[in-house]
C-alpha cells in the first residue's frame, strides 16, 4: 500500500473508529434522534459539496431514489439510531465491538435471501466463529452484564441493518453506472430527509442541555466522522481497491482504546477475547470472499460500513 494510502487508511481509522466516542459525548446534551440528524445533515452538506467540486449531478430517476430511500433507512437512519440508544446504555467500546460483526452480518443476510447460496467451508466457519465471538461479548452467562441488557440488542440490531443495506445496495443500487460518491451524498440526503420528518415522534424535539463539548462531537461526528470518512472511503477503494476494507479490523481496536483512554471505560476480558473472536470469524469470511471469482464478487463500494 502506498504512502498516501496508508495515510488515509489510519486517518479513516480513527474517524470511524471515534465514532462511539463522539456519540456518548454528543449524548450529554442531545437526544439519539437530534444526534443523528445532526450528523446526517452535515454529512451531506460535506458530500453534496464535493460533488458540487467535481461537477457531479445527483440521479433523477424515481426508480433510484426509491432504492436510494431504503438503503438510507437501513444503512443510515436505523443503524445511526440504534448504536445512539445503545450508548445510553453500553459503553462506546462495547458499541465499536458489536458493530465488527458487520461483515458476518453481510454474509448471512446475503445467504438467507438467496443473493448468495455458495457458502463456502471458510465461510461458514467465519460465521460460526464470528456469532460465538458475540456470544462471548455478550456473555449471558454473568448476571448484571451491561451488555445483555437492551443496549447491547440495539447495537447488535445496528450492525444487522448494516449487514441488509449492504445486500440491498449490492442488489439494486450497484452497477447502475453512477459514482460510488454521488450515490452516498444522496443516500445521506435521502437518510436527513426521513429523519426530519420522523423526528418530532422520535425524541427530536427534547429539550437540548447546553454543553459545548456535546455540541462540537456532533459537529465533529457529522463533518469528520460521516462527510469526510466517505470521501476518504472512495478515494481509498479507488486506490487500492478491496485492500481498502482492512479497516474493518481497525475500528474496534479504535473504539476500545479510546472509550478505555477518554471516558475510562472499563474492559473485560470477554470482550477482549470476543473482539479477537469476531475479527477472526470476520478475516475468513473475507478471506473466502477473495478467492469468489470476479464477475461474482460484491463491489468495492459496499464492503466498507460507511457508516460507521
Amino acid at each position: 500500500m502506498r504512502k498516501g494510502s496508508t495515510l488515509r487508511l489510519t486517518a479513516l481509522a480513527l474517524l470511524w473508529g471515534s465514532s462511539f466516542l463522539w456519540i456518548a459525548i454528543a449524548l450529554w446534551a442531545m437526544s439519539p434522534a437530534q444526534i443523528v440528524l445532526v450528523r446526517l445533515a452535515l454529512g451531506a452538506l460535506v458530500l453534496l459539496a464535493v460533488t458540487r467540486i467535481r461537477h457531479l449531478k445527483l440521479p433523477k430517476d424515481r426508480g433510484v431514489w426509491f432504492h436510494l430511500t431504503v438503503a438510507a433507512l437501513f444503512a443510515n437512519v436505523i443503524p445511526y439510531l440504534l448504536f445512539a440508544v445503545a450508548e445510553q446504555h453500553v459503553s462506546s467500546s462495547v458499541a465499536g465491538v458489536l458493530n465488527a460483526t458487520t461483515p458476518i452480518w453481510t454474509v448471512a443476510v446475503a445467504f438467507a435471501v438467496g443473493t448468495d447460496r455458495r457458502l463456502s467451508r471458510l465461510q461458514l466457519a467465519g460465521l460460526i466463529i464470528g456469532f460465538a465471538g458475540t456470544l462471548m461479548i455478550f456473555s449471558p452467562w454473568e448476571s448484571g452484564s451491561q451488555i445483555t441488557s437492551w443496549g447491547g440488542l440495539a447495537a447488535l440490531g445496528a450492525a444487522a441493518s448494516y449487514g441488509i443495506s449492504y445486500v440491498y445496495m449490492n442488489h439494486y443500487l450497484i452497477g447502475r453506472g453512477i459514482e460510488p460518491l454521488v450515490l452516498s451524498a444522496s443516500q445521506l440526503l435521502a437518510a436527513t430527509g426521513l429523519v426530519a420528518v420522523a423526528a418530532p415522534f422520535i425524541g427530536g424535539l427534547d429539550a437540548l442541555h447546553p454543553r459545548w463539548d456535546a455540541f462540537l462531537a456532533a459537529a465533529v461526528l457529522g463533518v469528520l466522522g460521516t462527510g469526510v470518512a466517505y470521501v476518504l472511503n472512495y478515494r481509498l477503494i479507488a486506490d487500492e481497491g478491496t485492500t481498502a476494507s482492512v479497516v474493518t479490523y481497525l475500528l474496534p481496536v479504535v473504539a476500545v482504546a479510546l472509550g478505555a483512554t477518554v471516558l475510562s471505560e472499563p474492559l473485560t476480558v470477554p470482550v477482549l477475547a470476543g473482539m479477537v473472536i469476531v475479527l477472526a470469524g470476520v478475516a475468513l469470511t473475507r478471506r473466502a470472499a477473495t478467492r469468489v471469482p470476479p464477475a461474482q464478487k460484491t463491489s468495492p463500494s459496499t464492503q466498507d460500513p460507511a457508516e460507521r
